[in-house]
């Protein structure tokens, strides 16, 4: 029997900011003392999460679970597609992968079975929990999709659930967009909107006043909330979307620059998040060699195509550069930029492109082989840095098997095996760990060592990365809190409950 009470959150468009409004309702109805769990069905993002029991899920849910306070499951995210190449990605249900698939078979063949697992999914959450936030995708007025679509009207009729529309102002064109988005909407699906949102907001509030009582009118439907933008959240990224905020430009304001190797499947570049909140650091992301100048410390982070993403290293002529800092400059390869720094990258059973084989950038001595098995497992070790042992914690995702083809130093120890490599002059490193910089110990001795080089002070206090994450949390749940209407929100809720 269903106790929990949905909400619904669908944009106009991607990265309108829905995920960031589900993020704190998830942590007001926990604050608020509701057993509180994120949902969305179907999640497209190279960005992903790796539960407690090593299954793979959306970042952006699991981050929500972690803003509710409870362990993220696959029940939260049943099916992730994770693009591998144009028009072809890897399907990943409960966690595990399926099959890759071409986006047209996947709208014919996959549909069904996608509709029956949602609702499964779904109906466990909805049994566990009181309050169950649902994120959409992309658009519900995508008109040419929704005979098939498994993420926004169809779930919201399926789970009973009222919708808040969210608009993002800063990019133009917000009451068009709404307006738009609601004359294409079913008119029981428009029925269903209970509301808009009017988000990333700068500015004078009295100047949109016209336009918001113009809407209402319009539309009939009520503004339930300007949200003000609110810059430099500490909460991760759902996908590369948002990379197009960042520059490539060095900061001569920031004492260390750090460039990270933007490839055309860049996956969890979160990796580099606790970097943005140092007080000396500047990141930004690289994808030509002209923009790549002379960082302090260049990071290739993972990839989902890693054969297809070493090749446009090659062909931009971003090997080069690499091959020339190599022997200066810190450089710190994570999964897939881990594979990159080896001598040879084999897939024979083209588990991620038609490519069989492709030559490393040769910086460590390692050939990895790509298998049809994907590695999801969270893990904790010992780092071997210099002459120090640091305890860390990460997760692994990848597919492939690296080995080692000459005697070297590991840089991690595990219960029973190791970890990555580090070169004897101890500048370039590959590891499997994601979440490596999130280890405050690991990244203020890293940074401190950044710093040496150049003949600065190290800074010994730094902040903590976990906690920041916490704060950012609470500021978001309370800046939404002031901003939306909440009390007409849970009026609605309780009403579509008593018409379920």
């Amino acid at each position: 029997m269903r106790k929990a009470l949905p909400l619904m959150v669908q944009g106009t468009h991607s990265d309108a900011g829905k995920s960031a409004i589900v993020t704190a309702l998830c942590r007001i109805f926990a604050q608020d003392g509701y057993h509180t769990a994120p949902f969305k069905s179907q999640n497209m993002a190279l960005n992903s999460y790796i539960t407690l029991d090593g299954k793979e899920i959306g970042r952006a849910q699991g981050v929500q679970a972690e803003a509710a306070g409870v362990l993220a499951t696959t029940d939260m995210n049943p099916i992730l597609i994770k693009p591998t190449r144009d028009h072809e990605s890897q399907i990943v249900v409960h966690g595990k992968p399926y099959q890759n698939m071409q986006a047209k078979a996947y709208r014919s063949d996959f549909f069904q079975q996608g509709l029956r697992l949602i609702e499964e999914a779904y109906t466990r959450l909805a049994t566990d929990y009181e309050r169950v936030v649902i994120e959409g995708a992309g658009s519900p007025a995508e008109i040419n999709l929704n005979d098939r679509e498994l993420v926004n009207m169809r779930v919201a009729r399926m789970t009973g659930a009222p919708v808040i529309l969210v608009g993002d102002i800063e990019k133009g064109g917000v009451f068009a967009s709404l307006v738009g988005t609601l004359q294409l909407l079913d008119p029981e699906d428009r029925e269903r909107v209970i509301g808009v949102v009017i988000n990333k907001f700068r500015g004078d509030v009295s100047l949109l006043e016209p336009g918001l009582r113009w809407f209402e009118e319009y539309t009939g439907k009520p503004v339930l909330g300007v949200i003000p933008y609110i810059p430099n959240l500490n909460i991760d990224a759902e996908d590369s979307v948002v990379l197009q905020q960042y520059t490539a430009q060095v900061d001569t304001r920031k004492e260390l620059d750090i460039a990270v190797i933007r490839y055309p499947m860049i996956s969890n570049f979160t990796d580099v998040d606790p970097f943005f909140t140092e007080p000396d650091c500047h990141v930004r992301f690289i994808k030509h060699p002209k923009e790549v100048g002379n960082p302090d410390l260049i990071i290739l982070p993972g990839s989902k195509n890693t054969l297809e993403d070493m090749q446009f290293l090659e062909q931009s002529g971003l090997a080069n550069e690499l091959k020339r800092l190599s022997s200066n400059t810190m450089i710190f390869g994570i999964c897939g930029g881990y594979q990159m720094l080896g001598e040879r990258i084999e897939d024979p059973d083209q588990v991620e492109s038609p490519l069989k084989e492709i030559t490393g950038l040769g910086l460590l001595p390692i050939r990895t082989v790509l298998t049809q098995e994907k590695k999801t497992v969270r893990s904790e070790g010992w780092l071997q840095w210099k002459n120090q042992q640091l305890k860390v914690e990460g997760y692994e995702i990848h597919m492939g098997v690296s080995h080692v083809e000459q005697q070297v130093t590991p840089l991690i120890g595990l219960e029973n095996h190791t970890d990555g490599v580090q070169s004897e002059e101890g500048n370039l490193f590959g590891t499997y760990f994601h979440g490596i910089f999130h280890n405050d110990p690991f990244r203020i001795l890293l940074l401190n060592e950044l710093r040496e080089k150049k003949g600065l002070a190290p800074i010994l206090e730094r902040p903590s990365y976990t906690q920041l994450r916490e704060e950012s949390f609470d500021l978001l749940a309370g800046h939404v809190r002031d901003h939306l209407q909440l009390d007409y929100i849970r009026r609605k809720m309780e009403e579509f409950n008593q018409q379920a």
